[in-house]
Parts: structure tokens; sequence; C-alpha cells
């Protein structure tokens, strides 16, 4: 980087202004993810289902694994929509590199789906059959 060129404000803070600020932009990213339909989804899937772990659960390491598991989702979602964003501000015409990225974030979120849904089911069989 040249010296003409501005800093990223951020880079130059340090200790608590630095993550007092980091806070703020996760916050931020939290309140772009609800803009999506499909994070608002899993948001109110996790309202539900992350109580209902301790319910399902019978130690804090199965509690964690289900409501990680929820979690995981979610982020993974997060992730997938910053994908997303950056690949439709570099242009909306169609580009094979463009699709294959948007393909593999949306095949992660399937994945962590999958493992979330499996995880369930298992501690619910696990619990009551």
């Amino acid at each position: 980087m040249s010296p003409n060129e501005p800093t990223n404000a951020q880079k130059q803070r340090r200790g608590l202004s630095r993550l007092w600020h980091a806070f703020g932009y996760s916050l931020a990213g939290l309140r772009a993810g609800w803009q999506e339909t499909a994070f608002r989804q899993e948001a109110l899937a996790a309202i539900v289902l992350v109580p209902l772990a301790f319910v399902v659960g019978r130690t804090w390491t199965e509690i964690s694994l289900l409501s990680g598991t929820v979690l995981l989702v979610m982020m993974v979602e997060l992730l997938n929509t910053g994908v997303e964003s950056a690949i439709d501000r570099i242009g909306p015409e169609w580009h094979e590199l463009s699709k294959r990225a948007k393909d593999m974030g949306s095949a992660a979120v399937l994945l962590s789906l999958l493992l979330c849904g499996g995880t369930w089911i298992a501690a619910i069989i696990s619990r009551w059959l």
C-alpha cells in the first residue's frame, strides 16, 4: 500500500476500542443478515431449537452439540450471503465462476442443514426411542 492511500481505521485501533468497533461491525452484519429470508427463517428456528436443546440433551455435551449445529447453520448462511453479495457487487452478468462460487456457498448451507438435522434426529431417537 502506498503512503497516499487511506488506511482502514479499524486496522489502526488497539485494545478495547478495536473490540468495541468490531462488535459494532458484527451487529451490523447481523442486521444485514436479517434482511435475508433464509437467515430470518433460521434465526426463528434457533429461537425454538436452542431452548429445546436443553430438553432433548441430557448432558452439557449433547446440549452444546444440538445448539451448536443450529448456530452453525446460521453462521454458514451469513458466510454464503457474504459470498453472494461480493459476487453481485462485481456485476450482474452471468459468469461460470460466479455461479460456481454461489453454488458452493449454497452447498455449504445444505451440508450444515443436513448435519443439524441428523444431529437432532439422532439425539431424539437416543432420548425417546
